[in-house]
């Protein structure tokens, strides 16, 4: 957990307007990520929670607003300024985005070849250390996403996101699909690998199991905004329909009663 004293914001995001036509999905939303923290977005469907996270990696241009990564205006930064900071963030997207045509070892070695000015055989060696770290036999290194389980896919990209030792790791709905146990196992990858790293995760989800489990602070999309942000123990106090009816329902209950059990 981020001490109130040392904080610093890794990610500022002011003002943001993300709008599809006729559709706004975010008007004048802001928000600060906490350097070392896990930060759980959540919200209803179409409150654009994988919006917001595409667009702080500048996969979607916001129609208004300004988003700084590690002190670097992203919308604004001269393109080669903005690449360099590219290099120190990750991203895992739900259905692991994988190249099809490539084995395991060669989609994490891709951020390599894209950034860095290595020998084939460091870049080697460097991918499958990334492979073993997330808990991937070295068999895996030489097979294709298609010859995975969805579990074994989800974790081949978080290694592809961890290429390049980023300080920030975007993860959107990264147990989604996956079976209780084999969930549980990826919330306690992600939470080993922020402690020994020191990484920040920014973290889309729906899963009220990682977010007891791992977060430190969640945020709330709702009303095109960020609409309250806090330790998930303070998400019952809001006075708001989904908050109340998302964190006080049967399911949270039962989020909570495994993290107390597991403690």
């Amino acid at each position: 957990m981020v001490e109130t004293s040392q904080r610093d914001a890794v990610i500022k995001v002011r003002g943001l307007r993300n709008q599809f036509g006729p559709q706004v999905v975010h008007d004048n939303l802001d928000l600060d990520v906490w350097r070392g923290e896990v930060l759980g977005i959540v919200g209803g469907s179409g409150t654009g929670k994988s919006v917001l996270l595409r667009t702080i990696v500048g996969l979607n241009q916001p129609a208004a607003g300004s988003i700084e990564v590690l002190g670097t205006n992203v919308l604004t930064a001269p393109e080669e300024e903005r690449r360099q900071v590219e290099t120190r963030w990750g991203v895992a997207f739900q259905d692991g985005a994988l190249f099809s045509a490539l084995t395991v070892l060669q989609n994490v070695m891709a951020p390599m070849r894209e950034h860095l000015k290595l020998s084939t055989n460091l870049m080697k060696e460097l991918g499958g250390l990334k492979i073993s770290l997330v808990g991937l036999p070295h068999l895996a290194c030489d097979k294709l996403p298609s010859e995975l389980s969805g579990g074994m896919r989800k974790r081949a990209a978080l290694a592809r996101a961890l290429a390049l030792d980023p300080q920030i790791v975007f993860l959107d709905e990264p147990t989604a699909g996956l079976d209780p146990i084999g969930a549980a196992a990826y919330d306690d990858l992600i939470g080993e690998l922020q402690r020994a790293l020191g990484i920040t995760v920014f973290m889309v989800t729906h899963d009220l199991d990682s977010l007891y489990a791992i977060c430190d602070r969640i945020a709330v999309l709702a009303e095109k905004r960020v609409l309250v942000e806090g330790p998930i123990e303070t998400m019952t106090d809001v006075d708001h329909p989904w908050v109340q009816e998302y964190f006080t329902g049967p399911r949270a209950r039962a989020a909570q009663v495994k993290k107390s059990g597991s403690q």
